[in-house]
């Protein structure tokens, strides 16, 4: 293994609601205006935030998750996408030391900056505080003897009040967190929550005007200077390559449009590497599957916001429902999955699952799983198992029981529909977390494809 150099830093928070997305986007934004090669991560397993992140940069934001990767899959997928740029940017998830437990910070953002040597950034609220913020960050920075925090940005405060508490931090720290500047708060660039967290990139009216306001002030407020040679003092690191072996050429249709728009970039890129061409397609607006996929892939997103487009559609809503029943290999993810039952709210879908979804007002079965399959099906044989997540408000009357999941605590519920040509299900996975789950899917595929040969 060879050490690979990849500038980087990451941009961690004391919690939730602390401003990391505001500030990445603000600092991406900044970087991208100076002409610089620029690349984003997004710690954990949110889909939302890295569309902020890519419709930044113009190209995409890629997850970095320690539940679904173990350690060399982790720095693995950083090198892939980081080398070669001038900085990468990793946003945290929740606050740093965030994990499964209260007695662990298992898979929080701190053990993602461990286990790829990033220095990070602290982003503390310093709104209506003073001396108060050295707390915080003596706290943070004390809390484990590998912190990773060498450096801070606050957070909601005035040029005055971020003067006298620089000066303070330089001279408690000593050197040890170095102060890099401050975001006030900037009229109209606010970014609105809804359940499964901020809306998404593609919902902001005039989202590009907001980066660039976030940018200007970054410029005036933030020390970019010092935040470019920051991450260049993160040290080489270096993971054994993860060889996918190249197959013959399928074409998968991806649905993506504002009802389905949550992928993982390396998943799709994970297939492409395969031999895949991705065709994407708009289940809200096109009349039928792109012709000649011999795969779909149906992604989660919001089908509850786009119920009327979505039902209405009957022309997609037959070409999807006769594709799948004649045996399209299939992966359908939380609202794909929804997209495949009998009705949404009351809305007729493609009723090729029984099942009603519906809004039970509340998180449903949330958090990491391990997903193990009950059965032989097209994604692995029975007993096999991926990693992977579940986030939803909704509920179906019938969410199957083709697979078991277990949560890391213990608790476990069966889920999920499983078949020769089908995966669907409430549960996310990353096809890294279990590449066998990738393979097995892309030569359901191929086997679909010579499924239609003819000879003379």
């Amino acid at each position: 293994m060879n050490k690979t150099n990849v500038p980087r830093l990451l941009i961690a928070g004391t919690g939730s609601g602390c401003g990391k997305t505001t500030v990445s986007c603000a600092i991406l934004q900044a970087l991208c205006n100076r002409s610089l090669n620029v690349g984003a991560f997004k710690c954990g397993p949110d889909y939302i935030d890295p569309m902020f992140h890519s419709n930044v940069l113009g190209t995409e934001s890629r997850n970095l998750d320690p539940f679904f990767f173990d350690e060399n899959t982790l720095k693995y997928l950083l090198i892939r996408n980081g080398e070669g740029r001038d900085i990468n940017v990793i946003e945290g998830v929740m606050g740093y030391y965030d994990g499964l437990s209260m007695d662990s910070s298992f898979c929080s953002t701190h053990e993602l900056a461990k286990k790829t040597d990033t220095p990070a950034v602290l982003v503390v609220g310093a709104k209506g505080a003073a001396l108060s913020v050295l707390a915080v960050i003596e706290g943070f920075v004390n809390f484990e003897e590998e912190s990773c925090i060498k450096g801070v940005i606050l957070n909601g405060c005035t040029s005055m009040t971020y003067t006298m508490i620089k000066k303070a931090i330089i001279d408690r720290f000593k050197g040890r967190v170095i102060p890099l500047g401050f975001m006030p708060t900037v009229s109209g660039c606010s970014l609105e929550s809804r359940h499964l967290g901020l809306v998404t990139a593609a919902e902001v009216s005039d989202l590009r005007e907001k980066m660039q306001l976030l940018a200007a002030e970054a410029e005036k407020s933030l020390d970019i200077d010092g935040i470019i040679t920051f991450a260049s003092s993160a040290p080489a690191i270096c993971a054994e390559s993860i060889d996918l072996p190249e197959h013959e050429k399928v074409r998968i249709a991806v649905a993506e449009d504002k009802a389905f728009c949550f992928y993982y970039a390396d998943s799709l890129d994970f297939l492409r590497r395969l031999g895949a061409e991705l065709v994407s397609f708009s289940p809200m607006n096109d009349e039928k599957l792109p012709d000649g996929v011999d795969g779909l892939y149906l992604g989660g997103g919001y089908p509850e916001l786009y119920l009327d487009e979505l039902s209405a559609n009957v022309k997609m809503l037959s070409s999807v429902k006769e594709a799948i029943e004649g045996g399209l290999p299939t992966i359908a993810e939380c609202g794909g999955f929804m997209y495949l039952g009998s009705a949404i709210a009351g809305r007729p879908m493609l009723n090729v699952l029984p099942g009603e979804s519906t809004d039970k007002g509340r998180l449903v079965r949330f958090g990491y799983i391990n997903l193990i399959a009950k059965e032989n099906n097209m994604l692995c044989s029975a007993g096999e198992s991926i990693k992977a997540h579940e986030f939803h408000h909704w509920d179906s009357t019938f969410p199957g029981e083709a697979w078991n999941a277990e949560k890391p605590g213990g608790r476990s519920w069966q889920c999920a529909y499983a078949s020769d040509t089908l995966y669907a299900g409430y549960p996310h996975f990353h096809f890294y977390a279990n590449p066998d789950f990738g393979l097995n899917f892309y030569k359901a595929c191929i086997k679909e494809k010579h499924s239609h040969d003819r000879t003379d």
